[in-house]
């Protein structure tokens, strides 16, 4: 009987029905470690704002990453000629066009709203302690922080 009873609880956790609430509750756990993307879950920024914020962490991220300094174990090039596959993106050129791109958007946005973008966006602080940091009073960094990302949008074209 036992046997039986672990069987059914087993078939029930490989369900595709569990299997989708597992992945839908593992995508709200971590939409909710952003600060951008707990203000998106809850409706404070649009999905624009949002997708803006979202590029401007991925460029911040790779720019972000240090030189390889060890051996590289990607598969060596199999064809040449014009029936080969494209050569990958050199990681260093990668990082350099990212800062750029990083660079080029928080200078877009301005210098006021490129402050609360840098704290938020890319490195994750709340905005309560950007709002703390940068002596404002509370609740005004919502504000700055979609004016910021408007203009981060726009520079992405979102």
């Amino acid at each position: 009987m036992p046997e039986t009873r672990n069987r059914l609880i087993v078939n029930s956790i490989d369900s595709p029905a569990h299997r989708r609430a597992a992945t839908e509750g593992a995508r709200h756990a971590n939409r909710a470690e952003e600060p951008i993307a707990w203000l998106h879950a809850r409706g404070k920024i649009s999905d624009r704002q949002f997708e803006a914020g979202v590029r401007l962490r991925r460029d911040f991220m790779i720019a972000a990453q240090g030189p390889r300094v060890t051996m590289a174990w990607d598969a060596g090039p199999v064809a040449k000629g014009s029936r080969a596959a494209p050569d990958a993106p050199d990681p260093t050129t990668a990082q350099l066009g990212a800062k750029a791109r990083v660079d080029a958007a928080l200078t877009h946005a301005g210098q006021g709203l490129a402050d609360v973008l840098t704290r938020t966006v890319c490195l994750g602080e709340g905005l309560e302690t950007a709002e703390r940091a940068m002596g404002w009073p509370a609740r005004a960094g919502k504000v700055v922080l979609c004016l910021g990302l408007d203009r981060v949008a726009d520079y992405y074209r979102v």
